[in-house]
């Protein structure tokens, strides 16, 4: 499960990359680099001016029985679940998670789990499919997850986020869901 990703891009090169304009200045106290459950990350959503570029804290909070605490949701897999066919099915949920890397942890010489780091060279920013939704203490989001392609199953052979290419961004963006939950074609990916 994918719980660590980095955005080392700044606010001007997000606006830049996804065709959205930012105030003057930028703010530059984003991205904190790496990105972990429950920390502010940026987010590109539909807004009713066009794409616009939103700060949420990374984890869908979930309130299990006997919990005091919600539990944060940042890995989003079973598509058909009612608690996510209802934002799947709304448009203005559906939101892009810029990332320049993610990470999982795999098999070390030394039996210890080393993070691997996993991008797309040729996309300095890429994007992962996600859904997000105001929350009491502001907007929350998580991302979709597919089975791995051959880079990242030998690494974490559970899942991998859903990568989406510009017409992928594009048409998650507008409300479809046909033929993008599926894994990333690996030949575009590296793995350090």
């Amino acid at each position: 499960m994918c719980n660590r990703f980095r955005m080392t891009a700044n606010q001007a090169e997000l606006a830049a990359r996804y065709g959205i304009t930012v105030p003057y200045p930028p703010d530059e106290t984003y991205p904190p680099g790496e990105l972990f459950p429950e920390r502010l990350g940026w987010i590109v959503r539909q807004g009713d001016a066009g794409r616009e570029l939103a700060t949420a804290s990374w984890g869908w909070p979930l309130k299990l029985a006997g919990s005091a605490k919600p539990k944060p949701v940042t890995n989003i897999r079973n598509l058909s679940s009612p608690m996510w066919r209802n934002a799947l099915a709304r448009p203005a949920q559906r939101c892009l998670v810029p990332v320049t890397s993610f990470s999982e942890y795999g098999p070390g010489p030394t039996g210890k789990k080393p993070p691997y780091w996993f991008d797309v060279p040729s996309r300095p920013i890429f994007s992962f499919a996600g859904l997000w939704r105001p929350a009491e203490n502001g907007a929350v989001f998580g991302f979709l997850t597919t089975e791995p392609n051959s880079v990242v199953q030998p690494i974490h052979p559970k899942a991998m986020p859903v990568i989406l290419d510009d017409e992928g961004e594009e048409r998650w963006l507008a409300g479809d869901l046909d033929g993008l939950v599926e894994p990333f074609p690996s030949q575009l990916m590296t793995v350090t």
